[in-house]
């Protein structure tokens, strides 16, 4: 891949043999700024994980950075007004569901309550492909709307690792403080950690890479990472 002259230029100011500590990392790639939008910043953590294995979870990040998202609540009539007291954007039952089968896609989060599961999971197909099915592992089967939704508006996002054992996620923007992102990389390393499975044998975290959408990739110290 061929890289233009000012992305050559800022890449001199990374040293690929180094693994840096969080601090580090995320104070140099602000230095790596080459576009001129506000990058996302994404980190990119390699697993020790067999076939059979993958982490699941959901992180509540301390700085956010998205826009506020539009939370659709799947409930029934005597749960509504809760779901709306809460800040949810739509809420209802039946006439949802029919809306979606329709083509209707406009929210970012599904939550559900479980008395309701039987029923949304008729959008299996739909829900599924765009990753908006509700799930018990991430918080968003609930009889308690209340929580789960004051949680996502703080910020609480979905993390899980691909095929190739790699977790890929945004937790910042490139404007934003260095110790902001440093924070919200903290955060999510941490919930990783805790989501090891027992049966794994040495490092867990293999490797730790954070760039911006059009910086070089800075390495972070996986020693640091599983602190």
């Amino acid at each position: 891949m061929k890289h233009g002259k000012k992305y050559r230029e800022v890449a001199k100011k990374v040293d690929a043999e180094k693994s840096y500590d969080v601090s580090e990392a995320c104070a140099l790639l602000k230095e790596l700024k080459v576009a001129k939008f506000d990058e996302t910043v994404e980190v990119h953590i390699r697993l020790n994980l067999k076939k059979s294995q993958t982490v699941r979870d959901t992180v509540v990040l301390p700085h956010q950075f998205k826009a506020e998202k539009k939370v659709l609540v799947f409930c029934k009539p005597e749960k509504e007004k809760e779901a709306q007291e809460a800040g949810a954007t739509y809420f209802g039952s039946d006439e949802l569901i029919e809306k979606i089968k329709g083509g209707w896609m406009d929210f970012d989060i599904a939550v559900a309550t479980p008395d309701m599961m039987k029923d949304v999971g008729r959008l299996g197909m739909v829900l599924g492909r765009k990753g908006l099915m509700p799930n018990p592992k991430t918080g968003t089967v609930t009889f308690d709307i209340k929580a789960a939704i004051g949680e996502l508006k703080k910020g609480r996002t979905e993390f899980r690792s691909d095929k190739s054992n790699i977790i890929h996620i945004a937790v910042g923007k490139i404007s934003m403080e260095a110790a902001q992102i440093a924070g919200n990389l903290e955060a999510l390393l941490g919930e990783v950690n805790r989501k090891r499975p027992s049966d794994v044998k040495g490092e867990f975290v293999q490797s730790v890479y954070l760039a911006g959408t059009m910086t070089p990739s800075v390495k972070v110290a996986t020693a640091k990472a599983e602190r």
